[in-house]
């Protein structure tokens, strides 16, 4: 029996799962496929938490709850406070001096302990702002803040050091497709994520107070508990103590050598290649990709009159997208295809994506909304590949944590940017529109999130001049030249 149980164990992760999952040939014997997707358990519990923080949460506060949408975006975009040191946590966990010689696994347990705490008060946070009572308004801003803020923290420190534990497992050569299978786990999780939200939270606009509140407050608690028994599974026996680390270590402070400094390392990152330009050209996509994240669950909601699962589900089609983009994009790297020319590609999919979305208003039209959001998770997800693919051949200049965090500190960043823009710029337009002081033809409620989708579009449009140069000189050429001027624009 045992034997036979074997076998079918070694069927599935040697022959079905390759051919299931994009970028599954990254296994390896010292890195096996069973190691490597209970690895990628820390990047279920990220996706989980983005499709909470990014999608359920600002519709069911806005639509249902009744708070304006760019206070929500406000809450949201808090964790861009965190994100720019997403470079500064990669590299002091490059250089971590542990008694045991771990690096990384310090960051994953304290960054678990974060998501965990503000997962666990954002409930009632929450609905204190959103219902009063005696509590000022300024304290329960301040609750929510923090809340928001600190399962920020904890996410972006868990990623952080998580595709850094990656890389380090990973030889060489698999390294960029173990990086990718981990995406492509980051978003089979908020595919199944969003879909069991969804379930959780059907009928919700139909409960009374008690039962909502009870309901958000049980969900966000067990995504809390949830986060944490995945990242501990993850971590278990991945980072072995590393003997001859001790000794460097006890030797470098017998010697009283300091460790490498963090300004002088970055600036060595980023002259040496195309790091610049890459990391412009990363800011300015994710802005464009990413700054409908807040509006579009809304948008289905308000303009369109989809319910809170219907919305809920927009994330699952996302997510589909996204998955079906890193397949794509695994037969194109496998087929050397240049990686600057992939993240172009993702750019114009996503401005024909954001055209589908604006004219689904007009035409009355769901289905064109969906389709359209399946093509912001296609584009997306080929120009975060590409993208990625670049980062990580930058990331032998000075580690694996600091290039996988400086690309996570740029996106990051510029997600919450764009997510905070979108909502008050949605909602100035908006205000403008309903006075009448955009003419008597832009008056309707679509017309504020119309307008963020047309800068979305203005910005992969300079996303596609920011990288242009690149892909026309293709992966291995760009890294030998660290200039961004006017005169290398197409």
């Amino acid at each position: 029996m045992s034997s036979s149980t074997e076998e079918l164990k070694r069927l599935f992760y040697q022959e079905v799962l390759p051919k299931l999952l994009p970028f599954s040939d990254a296994a390896t014997k010292e890195l096996p496929l069973a190691r490597l997707l209970r690895l990628a358990l820390f990047q279920a519990s990220v996706g989980m938490m983005m499709v909470l923080l990014y999608g359920t949460l600002n519709r069911v506060m806005v639509v249902e709850k009744g708070v304006p949408p760019w206070l929500i975006g406000l809450m949201v975009a808090l964790p861009v406070l965190v994100a720019p040191f997403r470079a500064l946590i990669g590299f002091k966990s490059d250089h971590h001096r542990s008694a045991f010689g771990w690096r990384r696994v310090p960051y994953i347990w304290f960054g678990t302990l974060m998501q965990f705490g503000g997962l666990a008060i954002m409930p009632f946070a929450l609905l204190l702002m959103a219902e009063g009572g005696s509590v000022p308004t300024f304290v329960t801003w301040l609750a929510a803040g923090l809340a928001f803020l600190v399962a920020g923290a904890g996410l972006h420190t868990t990623q952080t050091a998580g595709l850094a534990l990656a890389t380090d497992l990973a030889n060489e050569e698999t390294r960029p497709r173990v990086i990718a299978l981990l995406f492509v786990v980051l978003n089979l999780s908020m595919l199944v994520a969003s879909l069991a939200f969804g379930a959780l939270l059907s009928g919700f606009d139909e409960m009374s107070v008690s039962q909502s509140n009870q309901r958000l407050i049980g969900v966000l608690q067990g995504a809390a508990l949830v986060a944490v028994v995945f990242n501990m599974v993850a971590l278990w026996k991945q980072e072995s103590i590393n003997r001859e680390r001790i000794e460097q270590i006890e030797a470098e402070r017998q010697a009283h050598k300091e460790p490498p400094r963090f300004a002088e390392t970055w600036a060595h990152f980023i002259q040496a290649g195309s790091a610049t330009r890459l990391l412009v050209a990363l800011g300015l996509g994710t802005a464009g990709f990413q700054m409908q994240d807040i509006l579009l669950e809304p948008y289905g909601g308000q303009v369109l009159g989809l319910t809170v699962s219907q919305t809920t589900r927009l994330t699952a089609v996302w997510a589909l997208g996204t998955l079906a983009a890193f397949g794509l994009a695994a037969y194109l790297l496998g087929r050397r295809v240049d990686y600057y020319r992939i993240s172009v590609a993702g750019a114009l999919i996503g401005v024909f994506a954001f055209i589908a979305v604006i004219a689904a208003d007009p035409l009355g039209s769901p289905l064109l909304f969906r389709f359209g959001a399946l093509l912001i998770g296609f584009g997306g997800g080929l120009f975060a590949v590409g993208t990625l693919s670049a980062a990580m051949n930058l990331a032998d200049v000075e580690g694996s944590g600091l290039a996988l965090g400086a690309w996570g500190a740029v996106q990051a960043t510029a997600y919450g940017l764009a997510m905070f823009l979108g909502g008050a710029i949605r909602d100035l337009v908006t205000s403008l529109a309903s006075t009448g002081g955009l003419g008597p033809d832009l008056m309707g409620p679509a017309v504020g999130y119309a307008f963020v989708y047309n800068l979305e579009i203005l910005l992969l449009f300079a996303t596609l001049i920011a990288i242009g140069p690149l892909a026309l000189k293709g992966g291995h050429a760009a890294r030998s030249s660290s200039k961004f001027g006017l005169t290398e624009l197409p």
